[in-house]
């Protein structure tokens, strides 16, 4: 009989054990978490200050950067720090807490998502009760609503996940505390079923969302006269819609896994790909393709410019 002890940490083999390609991965890590923080700081900074960018859809917007900071600092910090010290380990409580966040924030996102999607039907759709509907005090609701949304529905993965007991191998094939993996030191199909059907009923039903609201946006859309205002209004969606797209695109990638492929490799690769690529270009986009926010960015430079020379002049 094997003599089985209770796991009391895990270790997580990384990304690579290739040195020099570690190193190189660390310096591309660390250059793409300081950039989103950076850029998903100037979102948040930009939407308090600006007066041009006080409606509902931006509000949404920074707090959306706000989930994105989080939800990457719950993953790069850590694997940064495991291959600056070629520490591989992690006790069974960080491991439960790096999950919960990890699943809790991106939950959360994608109800933020779907919340802006009802948010830009809306101003499209009955653009004269838009202030009425969507004023701060529902607005504050729905991101309360996003929060509890995205922690009960991972309440549901992780409790059963959390109260199964690990005797088994504490050997992780990936960079951080996955459910997934997880799951395989625990060797039950039940919780990979409930993992399964809770993902798909969750993304499917925010995903209807989305497409609901812009089937009614693009409807309304066509029935604009001019070809301008068409483009005018579609404009005001198309920041929104790409970083939808990039989000589900994730999401299918994770759990349709293409041929010829080790299954736990991909699923790393997919994860790094998810945790750093879409907090990291949601800034990008909104700063790149939203006229808005372009305006508004250079407006608040244009002052802080003039301020900083008006000091100057003080003492020269």
């Amino acid at each position: 009989m094997t003599n089985w002890t209770t796991v009391r940490e895990f270790i997580l083999l990384g990304l690579t054990d290739n040195f020099p390609l570690e190193v190189s991965l660390f310096l591309l890590l660390f250059g793409i978490y300081l950039l989103t923080l950076i850029g998903n700081a100037v979102i948040i900074i930009i939407t308090q200050v600006n007066v041009q960018l006080c409606s509902p859809i931006y509000f949404f917007l920074r707090h959306l950067a706000w989930v994105d900071i989080g939800y990457m600092s719950t993953v790069i910090p850590k694997a940064l720090v495991s291959i600056a010290t070629g520490s591989k380990s992690i006790s069974l409580a960080g491991c439960f807490i790096q999950i919960f966040l990890y699943l809790v924030l991106g939950s959360t996102e994608f109800f933020l998502l779907a919340a802006m999607s009802v948010d830009r039907y809306i101003a499209i759709c009955n653009p004269l009760h838009y202030p009425t509907i969507m004023n701060n005090r529902v607005c504050s609701l729905l991101v309360l609503c996003c929060l509890a949304g995205g922690i009960s529905i991972i309440l549901v993965v992780c409790i059963p996940l959390f109260l199964m007991p690990f005797c088994g191998p504490n050997v992780m094939n990936h960079f951080f505390c996955d459910n997934g993996p997880l799951m395989k030191c625990v060797d039950t199909s039940f919780l990979e079923m409930i993992d399964f059907v809770v993902a798909v009923f969750f993304l499917l039903g925010t995903l209807s969302v989305n497409i609901g609201s812009y089937v009614k946006i693009v409807s309304t859309i066509l029935h604009i006269p001019s070809t301008r205002g068409r483009k005018k209004t579609f404009s005001t969606c198309v920041s929104h819609l790409t970083v939808v797209t990039i989000a589900y695109s994730g999401c299918i990638f994770t759990y349709i896994r293409l041929k010829g492929t080790s299954g736990l490799d991909y699923n790393k690769t997919v994860a790094l790909l998810n945790t750093v690529m879409a907090p990291l270009l949601i800034p990008i986009i909104y700063c790149l393709r939203n006229r808005q926010v372009q305006d508004a960015l250079k407006a608040e430079l244009r002052q802080r410019v003039g301020l900083a020379k008006k000091i100057e002049a003080l003492f020269y």
